[in-house]
This record gives C-alpha cells, sequence and structure tokens, in this order.
C-alpha cells in the first residue's frame, strides 16, 4: 500500500451539502496554482506516490487539468479526483481530465432518486449530472468508486443506492456515517441519525455489493454495529496519508482520527475489534453517548469477513 497526500485545492464548489465538513473553511478560499505545484512537489519528496484532489470541488477550477498535469510530470502512481461528479457529465471533460493523467475517480452519490441527492447537495439537476458522470467514465473504462455520506434523509434508502450504484457498473461504493461538524454540526438534529438505526440499512447495502461482486466499504461506523460485516470497515484499507490544506499540514491522518477526531469507550477494551476500530466521530458520543457500542467478545457466526 502506498503513501497519500490528501491535496485540498481549495473551498469553493459548486454544491451546497447540508451536511458539508468544510462549509465553514468557504470563506478561506482556494490555493494558488504555484501553492498546489509546491505541494505537489513536497509529498513527493515525502514519499507520496499517490495524490487525491479534493476540496472543495476541485474540477471547477480553470486550472484543474493544469494542476493534474504537474502531478503526472512528477510520477504519482496514483492520480484521484474526488468529486461530485457534476463537471463529469460532460464527456469531453472527462477524456480530457483522463488524458491529463486522472485514473482515479470517487463521486458522490447520496441518493437513489433526484429528490433526495438534490436536497442534500442544494443543487437541482445535481443527481442527473453526477449520475451521468459516472455513466460517462465507466464506459471509458475507469475506476469509479462512489462515496455516500449517511444521513436522516437518506440511510433507510441504502439499499436502493446500492441497487443504483450495481447497475451503474462501478467497482467500488463506500457508505460513510456523517461527521457531526461543519453543516452537520449547524443542523445535527435534522442531519445525524443514531447510527444503530442506519448499521441494518447499511448492512442490507453491503451485502447487495458483495453478492454482485462490488468491492464495497462501510467508513466510521465501528465493527461492533456491523455484525457478519465487521472486516468491510473502511478504516482497516486506508493507506498512510498526509494531508495539505490551505492553511495547515497534518502529517499523518490516521494518527489524528484516532487521537483527536474519534471516540473509543471504556467498554472498547473488551471487544476482540478494539485494535482495528477507531470508533465513532467525536460528536457522535457528545450527542448520543456511547451505549449502542457493545464489545464484541467472541467471532460472531456467519461471518462475512474478507481476507
Amino acid at each position: 500500500m502506498g503513501k497519500r497526500v490528501d491535496l485540498k485545492v481549495g473551498y469553493s464548489c459548486n454544491n451546497s451539502c447540508l451536511f458539508c465538513l468544510q462549509r465553514d473553511n468557504r470563506p478561506l478560499g482556494n490555493k494558488s496554482l504555484s501553492e498546489i505545484k509546491r505541494d505537489l512537489e513536497l509529498s513527493r519528496k515525502n514519499g507520496c506516490d499517490e495524490v487525491v484532489f479534493t476540496g472543495g470541488e476541485p474540477t471547477i477550477r480553470k486550472d484543474f487539468l493544469e494542476m493534474v498535469r504537474y502531478a503526472k510530470s512528477l510520477s504519482y502512481e496514483v492520480i484521484q479526483a474526488q468529486t461530485n461528479g457534476r463537471m463529469f457529465f460532460y464527456k469531453d471533460f472527462c477524456e480530457e481530465t483522463i488524458a491529463a493523467g486522472v485514473n482515479s475517480f470517487v463521486i458522490a452519490i447520496h441518493g437513489d432518486i433526484p429528490e433526495v441527492h438534490n436536497f442534500l447537495v442544494g443543487v437541482p439537476d445535481a443527481f442527473k449530472q453526477a449520475v451521468q458522470g459516472v455513466k460517462n467514465l465507466v464506459s471509458l473504462d475507469q475506476s469509479v468508486v462512489t462515496n455516500t455520506v449517511i444521513v436522516k434523509a437518506n440511510y433507510r434508502r441504502a439499499p436502493k443506492i446500492a441497487k443504483l450504484l450495481i447497475g451503474l457498473g462501478i467497482r467500488q461504493y463506500q457508505m460513510a456515517f456523517v461527521c457531526g461538524r461543519g453543516g452537520a454540526g449547524a443542523n445535527f438534529d435534522s442531519v445525524v441519525p443514531k447510527m444503530s438505526l442506519a448499521a441494518p440499512f447499511v448492512i442490507e447495502a453491503l451485502r447487495m455489493g458483495i453478492e454482485n461482486g462490488v468491492t464495497v466499504m462501510a467508513e466510521t461506523i465501528p465493527p461492533c454495529l456491523l455484525p457478519g460485516y465487521e472486516n468491510y470497515t473502511s478504516e482497516k484499507f486506508i493507506p498512510f496519508t498526509e494531508i495539505r490544506d490551505k492553511a495547515s499540514f497534518i502529517g499523518d491522518l490516521g494518527k489524528m482520527r484516532r487521537s483527536e477526531l474519534k471516540s473509543k469507550f471504556k467498554q472498547c477494551k473488551r471487544c476482540i475489534y478494539d485494535r482495528c476500530c477507531e470508533g465513532p466521530w467525536n460528536d457522535y458520543p457528545d450527542h448520543f453517548g456511547n451505549e449502542e457500542f457493545v464489545p464484541v467478545t467472541r467471532a460472531r457466526n456467519k461471518s462475512k469477513g474478507r481476507s
């Protein structure tokens, strides 16, 4: 597994997601192209061979293709665009992006129907554009992963979202429990569901993907709430990552997640998954407590675990 840099190119975005983690950072604006090139050089010297262009929305920058080409010139092996997918509605933009050097795409799909997705991202036609973007990239034989943020408005629809994604022919999808900061923090009661209520629907979405040969993961749902699917937590597969933000540098995201961003509890020490589990985002127990997180003391039957 390589070493990755998440390069936040800025906070401008053409969506206005209800749960946006970066909502409060939007006034900070964007990095310049020269700053981005410097960050790419520094991370390459640090041994990073993967770069994720993220934000905000990286694809709406007029210099997006130029910064991708620069990453390619530095011999990054994986160049990923983490995106809302709307610009990929235009097939010529897809082709230009691939030619520039992007070889991995992560596209956000938060609903199985326009009404849900568009409500969550705050833009009419966003669903139509993102879904067509996925179709375009799949037709061009690209590696497409989707990310669905699980919130109150969509958690019951997770299996229907899975059905949509399987039908689109993607190679991998992830169900990520919402982080209760930023936009979600400002609207916590209306955005963040109880994890124990959402988890069964996520489990069904995972099952559907597995049965159809799609790689699936759940993010920030502890294994104790995923009976039979404990080994499908994405935290087990995240590579060593550094983050270059607008005004900060994080040298080890994994360490920061465990020490500052997530919570573990007294009962976790009795769980057989304690060493590999990072726990929920630390805003979650502040609102809901930790009684949902019951330690698993022995392997459960009919596990769907992966090697």
